[in-house]
């Protein structure tokens, strides 16, 4: 990927306990998301990760057989400053 960081809202239909472990057992199985978060209430997916959103849209769609309609989708710089030296306070860890 070309460093890009994207922090993506969708609104699915969850309506009992089964479809929420439908989503979150297809989100798990996602290798390029960093985290996700599923709010019940408002019915809406969060997901955060170095990957193409119309494509993790796509996945989400085909593992759960549920519409997924995208609501916001936020593009976050993943460079973090690219310096040589390590985090303040990060210590020795490195090997």
């Amino acid at each position: 990927m070309s460093g890009k960081f994207y922090c993506m809202t969708v609104r699915m239909n969850i309506d009992c306990n089964g479809c929420y472990q439908r989503i979150r057992r297809a989100l798990l199985h996602m290798q390029e998301l960093e985290s996700h978060l599923i709010d019940r209430k408002r019915h809406r997916v969060s997901v955060c990760g170095a990957f193409v959103p119309q494509d993790v849209a796509i996945k989400l769609r085909k593992r759960t057989n549920r519409r997924v309609e995208i609501l916001e989708i936020k593009e976050v710089d993943a460079g973090g400053g690219g310096g040589d030296q390590p985090p303040e306070g990060g210590g020795g860890q490195q090997r």
